[in-house]
């Protein structure tokens, strides 16, 4: 590459924030503006990072993606928005990186990924856990087969906020697991299952529990919420011979407890007890999300672990585990 691809940044958020610093700090890349409805942050953002007079700082999002050096946009905005913004840094010509969820409609998510095969442009959604170190390792665990056949799977995400207001818990908090999930079993669920409860916004449910069932017979089940002081970010795949876990908030975020039963006269005696902490290389999952994105750019070719297919994929599941909550 003989020159940095010129990168506009939708989103002074939180997240938005983990994005300006990725692509600020990557040499491949120079940001040329930020994009936030609300000035403040983008002053925060200019002295946080010592942004130049050169990088603009503005509301309008269109102006910006209309301008013919911007090659690249990271959409971290509400998920309402992603529609309009995506199709309008299509239609620019833009290749993007969006923040989870795609959109929230799976129809919309096929139209933008047909419309970025038109335009010969990359679609890549930060599923930000596909490509984190544990998750990767994970993989490979569960491919040497270490836990046995695979039975079934659980996972928790709950805190204490923080409380959005453009979508629910599930929209907030499953796709994570849901995301895992997919990724370690290479399948999509066929069957949902939900039920939820709402306590601080009317017709935004807080906590949410769902079911997955999958084509090889796996099944899954989440715990979501928003209003629960237990922090946990715990997930587990449960096989004939262990359970892998990854821990999140552990100081050993891999563990793969293995044991077994051995029967005779009628009795199950536990066997082959073991814990074993499981390495994992350091690195930043969203650098490597941001870097993957760049090296999809440069080969225009699309990412087989986070393509707007694959988005689209996990939209089309909330989807359908939203309906089983209105039902």
């Amino acid at each position: 590459m003989d020159k940095p691809f010129k990168i506009a940044i939708l989103g002074a958020g939180r997240w938005g924030n983990h994005l300006i610093r990725n692509f600020w700090e990557h040499p491949q890349t120079e940001v040329v503006a930020v994009v936030d409805p609300n000035p403040s942050r983008l002053e925060v953002m200019k002295n946080q990072y010592s942004l130049p007079d050169g990088v603009e700082l503005t509301q309008d999002w269109q102006g910006i993606l209309a301008r013919p050096e911007v090659e690249l946009v990271a959409i971290a905005t509400p998920a309402s928005t992603h529609y309009d913004i995506i199709k309008y840094a299509l239609t620019q010509n833009c290749h993007v990186l969006a923040e989870k969820p795609l959109t929230l409609d799976a129809s919309e998510c096929l139209e933008l990924c047909h419309l970025a095969e038109t335009q010969h442009r990359q679609l890549v959604v930060d599923h930000t856990y596909l490509f984190h170190p544990v998750v990767q390792r994970g993989q490979e665990v569960l491919s040497s087969g270490a836990v046995g056949e695979l039975r079934y799977g659980y996972a928790t995400r709950t805190h204490l906020g923080p409380v959005r207001q453009d979508v629910n818990a599930l929209w907030d908090l499953a796709i994570h697991d849901l995301a895992i999930f997919n990724h370690w079993l290479g399948e999509t669920p066929i069957e949902v299952e939900a039920t939820a409860d709402t306590w601080l916004q009317p017709g935004l449910p807080d906590v949410v529990w769902v079911k997955l069932i999958y084509p090889s017979g796996f099944k899954a089940t989440l715990h979501l919420c928003w209003l629960n002081p237990d922090k946990q970010r715990r997930l587990a795949v449960v096989g004939s011979q262990g359970t892998l876990i990854f821990d999140e908030l552990s100081s050993d975020p891999l563990i793969l407890q293995q044991g077994q039963f051995e029967a005779q006269d009628g009795n199950f005696t536990p066997v082959g007890m073991k814990r074993e902490v499981i390495s994992t290389p350091a690195g930043e999952p969203l650098k490597a999300v941001c870097d993957r994105f760049l090296q999809c750019v440069e080969q225009n070719q699309p990412c087989p672990q986070s393509s707007g297919w694959v988005g689209a994929d996990l939209v089309r599941t909330l989807q359908q585990i939203q309906l089983k909550i209105k039902n």
